[in-house]
């Protein structure tokens, strides 16, 4: 065997076993449009039953819900489920039509109240998540806008209320950004 054909395959061997930890850190949660935003905060659509019931063990300590628990997709007893783990549940049923400045208070609130805790914030298909959280890092962390909007733009580019409450509470912040 040709010593580069070896040491290409140790290269190979060792760059699995390096990524192998990264992997296995990502959430395993089954849902749409899961996006890991930091180690400690997770968006994503609604999901499953099983993956509800698995987030203790993969390290969460809270679940913020921001659809009313009767859209069709909902988990019925999500929040027993959740508070079974010991997680904290927290529902704000925001209504996907209509957003509201009260909305944002809470969920900022909320987020300040868990922050250094891991968090799964979802909704149906995280458009509510993935603005409600964009805001908070922007308002209340004070992350940059920019970086902060790329957890958006993977999931949808908000329009209609959506787009309204992101450009008024921005403007409110004082934070020049103009969602795409």
């Amino acid at each position: 065997m040709r010593i580069d054909t070896l040491l290409g395959g140790l290269l190979i061997a060792i760059a699995a076993l390096v990524a192998a930890p990264a992997r296995a850190e990502a959430p395993s949660i089954q849902a749409p449009n899961v996006v890991v935003i930091s180690p400690a905060i997770v968006t994503s659509g609604q999901p499953t039953a099983g993956s509800l019931a698995g987030l203790a063990a993969q390290g969460f300590k809270a679940v913020i819900y921001l659809a009313p628990p009767t859209v069709p997709d909902a988990v019925a007893d999500e929040g027993e489920i959740v508070r079974r783990q010991g997680l904290e549940f927290i529902n704000i049923p925001i209504q996907f039509g209509q957003p509201t400045d009260a909305d944002f208070e809470q969920f900022a609130e909320a987020m300040s109240r868990l922050q250094g805790q891991k968090v799964l914030v979802h909704c149906q298909v995280n458009m509510r998540a993935s603005t409600m959280t964009f805001l908070y890092r922007v308002i209340k962390a004070h992350e940059a806008p920019e970086q902060a909007y790329q957890s958006v733009a993977r999931v949808w580019s908000p329009e209609g209320p959506w787009k309204r409450l992101l450009v008024s509470q921005l403007q409110k912040a004082g934070i020049a950004f103009e969602p795409y």
